[in-house]
């Protein structure tokens, strides 16, 4: 299958002159869960825009679902609609009165009948948790309740691709917490969901595939799996290596855990050192 949404030799150039991709080739495949790292300024905002058709390339093209991405208004329109982009900042994206009013808005766009209209609000107030609070003026909003409000707008849409863009910035521990299941879910629906953080740990235990920009230009993209290759590529760019693997490393060199693979998470790690503790008491 091709791949859901992808760039193209693309190149992208703001006014003022700057460069923010440069040749960039870089597929999604449909279905996966990814993470792309990169220091800021990289270019991975920008890409999102690229990619819900908020900006077109310089140079290049946006292909979706294995087709170019046309520019007339009909199918931006059908474009957005089927990818759905979570940006940072919320007070960006919310414009409307109350929470209902703003998750409204995209789904009476799309010419939908009021009962639809209220189903996919409906639906998507109880999914990010919001719906005791659907009345509520979005000014009055904590930082976190306005990013789940964001997400009920984009999720009202039923987008095939769900793009966030650092979703735990600015989020207290036990919101961060929330955040993996809720993604899950998500991804468990059937969508593609593509995830730009700076956070090393969440994206090697959550992603099947993580991609590295750097200065606009792709610099690792594979599975963690090859984490050798992954942990030069984090390390050449000062991004910082995942904890879990820095622990599994000191502990395989002292004879405490086996294995070749890294674990992805502080539970896998737990779980290995516990098994080897066994095994040794057993022997």
């Amino acid at each position: 299958m091709p791949p859901i949404v992808e760039a193209r030799n693309v190149d992208f150039c703001y006014a003022d002159g700057t460069q923010a991709l440069r040749s960039l080739n870089l597929a999604f495949a449909r279905g996966r869960r990814t993470a792309l790292l990169g220091r800021n300024g990289a270019g991975k905002s920008t890409l999102f825009t690229l990619l819900n058709g908020l900006a077109r390339p310089s140079r290049g093209e946006v292909r979706f679902a294995g087709e170019p991405v046309a520019y007339d208004r009909r199918a931006l329109r059908e474009l957005r609609r089927r990818v759905g982009v979570v940006f940072q900042h919320p007070d960006s994206q919310l414009f409307s009165a109350s929470i209902r009013e703003d998750i409204s808005f995209g789904p009476l766009n799309l010419g939908l009948s009021k009962d639809e209209v209220r189903r996919r609000v409906e639906q998507a107030l109880a999914t990010v948790g919001l719906a005791e609070l659907a009345e509520r003026p979005t000014h009055a909003l904590s930082y976190g309740e306005k990013k789940r409000a964001c997400l009920a707008g984009v999720l009202a849409m039923e987008p095939e691709v769900l793009i966030f863009d650092e979703p735990a910035a600015g989020l207290d521990p036990p919101m961060t917490a929330q955040l993996l299941p809720l993604l899950d879910d998500l991804h468990a629906g059937g969508r593609t969901v593509i995830v730009a953080t700076h956070d090393v740990d969440f994206a090697v235990a959550w992603a099947d595939e993580i991609c590295v920009l750097h200065a606009g230009a792709l610099t690792f993209q594979g599975e963690v799996a090859k984490h050798e290759a992954l942990c030069r590529a984090l390390a050449e760019l000062e991004l910082g290596l995942p904890v879990v693997f820095e622990l599994f490393g000191a502990l395989r060199r002292r004879g405490l855990v086996r294995g070749e693979e890294p674990p992805r998470t502080r539970a896998e790690l737990l779980a290995r050192l516990d098994e080897n503790i066994v095994d040794r008491s057993c022997a």
